[in-house]
């Protein structure tokens, strides 16, 4: 017999209410980027009960995912992320309703957020795709979360939540803080990192992205962590579950 969403969800349904429970059932949640940070936050708010979820991500998997990210599976290499992690979410919940995008979020070729869309999570690396997404999120009034940079970094016991005007030690903070102030962008729900980035080691094998420079380094405990608390900060948004703030 099928799984029911009652029987699924039924050790969430002992901490929140009736009511939340039907929050999240009928809230759709936009989530951008399935890498380390991504593909956790998707994960943990298919199995939260979202009732409606939007993933975007255009890269494939490669060996390099494998030490951090969910879709990375030795069977998976070289197969789109979108459809590795659509493929896991429906697996885990049926009965989501779920879009699977394979796009790559661009100022001057956004992909669309739905007009019911509850909740944008941007997990996605782009300095440029950030800002315009906040952008587009105030001038419609949608909430949004969005992780900051987890690269370089050892201590998932320094990550928080916050508003990106209360950061520090974070680089891209820095220059999302100055971007923002420049849009009239008065706040950002933020994901980041109060942990000193680390200098990685390089040498003649060590790989580059698409701008020349190094990638950076990386472990399997603080971006996922940090798209556990993505996950989170969404819930608790679509809730309005007055809990702790981190």
């Amino acid at each position: 017999m099928p799984i029911t969403r009652e029987e699924r969800l039924k050790r969430t349904a002992l901490l929140l209410t009736e009511e939340q429970m039907e929050k999240l059932r009928t809230a759709h949640v936009m989530l951008l980027g399935l890498g380390g940070v991504g593909s956790y936050a998707a994960e943990a708010l298919a199995r939260s009960g979202v009732g409606k979820m939007t993933i975007v991500d255009n890269d494939d998997v490669a060996v390099s995912n494998l030490n951090r990210q969910l879709p990375a599976l030795s069977s998976t290499i070289g197969r789109l992320k979108v459809d590795v992690v659509a493929e896991r979410l429906r697996d885990i919940a049926p009965d989501m309703q779920l879009t699977a995008v394979n796009a790559f979020y661009l100022p001057e070729n956004p992909v669309p957020i739905p007009d019911d869309c509850s909740v944008v999570v941007d997990a996605i690396d782009t300095t440029s795709a950030k800002l315009h997404l906040a952008e587009v999120c105030m001038q419609r009034g949608i909430s949004m979360i969005s992780c900051m940079g987890m690269g370089n970094r050892l201590d998932p016991t320094k990550i928080v939540i916050g508003d990106i005007y209360e950061t520090a030690a974070c680089p891209l903070c820095r220059v999302m803080r100055r971007e923002l102030r420049k849009r009239h962008i008065p706040a950002l729900r933020c994901v980041y990192s109060t942990e000193p980035a680390l200098t990685p080691r390089t040498d003649e094998t060590a790989e580059t992205r698409a701008t020349g420079r190094p990638s950076p380094g990386s472990v399997s405990f603080v971006p996922s962590v940090a798209g556990l608390y993505l996950a989170y900060e969404a819930v608790r948004i679509i809730t309005q579950t007055e809990l702790s703030e981190k």
